[in-house]
C-alpha cells in the first residue's frame, strides 16, 4: 500500500478532501500528517481519522535525520496549506514526489508570504477577471516548482476577497484529491 504524509498549517479543507477521496481506496493511503502549528485544525482532523500525526517546527523541518526517519515509510508528500518552505534535502530524498496546491495561477500572486487571504486580497485589488488555482512540484523555493495542472474561475468586479476564496476553494477541493489520485499511481 502507497503511504501519504500531508504537510499543513491550517483548518486542513484540503486535507480532510483528500483523506476523504483515499479513505476507501485499497492501494493508498494518507499514514501521516505533518504541521508546524501546534494550534492547527489539521490535527483534530487527524485525530478524528486515526492518522498519525508529527509537529515540526522551522528548526526541525531542517533536521534532515529526524525527518528522513520521520518519513521512511512514506511513498508521496502531498503539501495542503503548508507555510514552511521545503528544505532541498527533502526535495532531492522525494523527486516528483511532492506536490503543492497554490490559490492562484502561477506564476502570478506566488512566492514567500503570498498565502491565504492574502493571495485573494492581491486578485481584488489588481481588478483581475479571473484566478484559479495551481497544482506543481515543490523545488526549492517558493511556488516555483514546475506546474502539472492548473484550473480557472470567473471573478466580477463585485466579488470580494472572501468571495473570491470560496470560488477558489471549491476548485481545490474539485481536483486537489483527483490530481493527488493521479500523481501516487
Amino acid at each position: 500500500m502507497k503511504q501519504i504524509a500531508i504537510f499543513a498549517s491550517g483548518t486542513g479543507t484540503n486535507a480532510q478532501a483528500i483523506i476523504e477521496h483515499f479513505r476507501e481506496n485499497k492501494n493508498t493511503c494518507v499514514s501521516l500528517i505533518v504541521t508546524n502549528n501546534a494550534q492547527s485544525g489539521v490535527l483534530k482532523i487527524a485525530a478524528e481519522n486515526n492518522i498519525k500525526t508529527a509537529i515540526v517546527s522551522k528548526e526541525g523541518i531542517s533536521d534532515s535525520e529526524r525527518m528522513k526517519n520521520l518519513l521512511k515509510e512514506i511513498d508521496f508528500i502531498v503539501l495542503a496549506g503548508f507555510l514552511l518552505l521545503i528544505p532541498e534535502y527533502l526535495v532531492k530524498s522525494f523527486p516528483k514526489k511532492i506536490i503543492n496546491i497554490h490559490p492562484a495561477l502561477l506564476p502570478k500572486y506566488g512566492g514567500k508570504g503570498m498565502y491565504g487571504i492574502k493571495v485573494h486580497e492581491a486578485v481584488k485589488e489588481n481588478n483581475e477577471i479571473e484566478t484559479g488555482i495551481t497544482i506543481h512540484y515543490v523545488n526549492e523555493y517558493f511556488d516555483e516548482g514546475e506546474i502539472i495542472e492548473q484550473h480557472k474561475v470567473t471573478l466580477s468586479s463585485a466579488d470580494s476577497a472572501l468571495n473570491i476564496q470560496i470560488k477558489v476553494q471549491q476548485l481545490e477541493h474539485e481536483f486537489y484529491p483527483k490530481c493527488v489520485v493521479r500523481m501516487v499511481k
